[in-house]
């Protein structure tokens, strides 16, 4: 039986509204009175800025009405609760537009995740700056877009992926070490629903060389962040983040190596908390329901 519910088609419901009394009895039967079977359900309530977070997965079947009837019997409730809500459905992949440079470690492992079915999501292309990752792309069948940059003028570089994202008609875009900064236009353009890995433990060591930052300093624990990307550089709403210890007897070369091995765990499990719409964001702050 439990397996039988892992794998069965749910409907994802994620809500932020002011905290008042009375939201999870009013959501919970609601979706009672509808018979609907909560599979998962999450809450979190913020006292600093009286906000109440909450997600819950329903199995889809036990419910007598599709999708869309769904959105619109429950946009009462949401207005009653001046709510900002969704609800998206399980069967349906989440689009991931990824993009990279010459660095293969996180495409590669995202691409494993994919073939095997680990994450559920699809691939309409990968973009990236360099040509070296085109055989290993292709291999696995995937569209892979090339699009030089020229240094002394990018633009025409970034217009080319605004309309190739379009094209795609992505959900979401990853740059899997993709060593480019975007222009504040394309950020704002896509709030939320571009992904970036930084290879240091933000918001220390911003920018390029993270792991010679590091090493300068002599840290004893390097680290990776996976966060949305917005116009500040490297300073967008984080989503997951881990460390590996360290000591002086590490070089450069050998922080460089071991952050490899956490830059693509962190990555792979903020994209799936993400796919699974468990990311709830506020502010320059996110809710994780993991």
């Amino acid at each position: 039986m439990a397996n039988d519910i892992e794998s069965a088609r749910k409907y994802r419901l994620t809500i932020s509204c002011p905290d008042r009394v009375g939201i999870v009895s009013t959501v919970t039967q609601f979706l009672s009175a509808h018979n609907g079977w909560i599979n998962e359900a999450h809450q979190f309530a913020d006292t600093e800025t009286c906000t109440f977070f909450m997600r819950y997965e329903v199995l889809a079947d036990s419910l007598p009405f599709d999708l869309e009837t769904l959105k619109a019997k429950f946009a009462p409730v949401a207005k009653e609760f001046d709510m900002q809500w969704q609800i998206t459905d399980s069967s349906v992949k989440k689009r991931v537009l990824l993009m990279v440079s010459k660095e293969a470690h996180c495409l590669s492992d995202l691409l494993y995740r994919w073939r095997s079915g680990d994450m559920p999501f699809e691939i309409p292309c990968v973009l990236s700056n360099h040509d070296d990752l085109r055989p290993y792309v292709e291999f696995h069948d995937i569209p892979y877009i090339h699009l030089p940059v020229d240094k002394d003028n990018k633009e025409p570089h970034f217009r080319a992926i605004k309309e190739q994202i379009a094209a795609a008609d992505a959900d979401v875009i990853v740059l899997a070490r993709y060593m480019q900064i975007l222009p504040e236009d394309l950020c704002e353009l896509y709030p939320s629903r571009i992904i970036n890995i930084h290879h240091s433990f933000l918001p220390s060591f911003i920018g390029a060389r993270p792991y010679h930052q590091a090493g300068v300093r002599g840290v004893k624990q390097i680290g990776a962040t996976c966060h949305y990307v917005t116009s500040e550089l490297d300073g967008g709403p984080i989503i997951e983040q881990d460390v590996h210890r360290v000591t002086h007897h590490n070089t450069t070369s050998d922080m460089v190596r071991i952050g490899k091995d956490v830059e693509k765990a962190v990555l792979a499990r903020g994209l799936r908390y993400h796919i699974e719409d468990r990311v709830l964001v506020y502010g320059n702050k996110t809710v994780v329901f993991a």
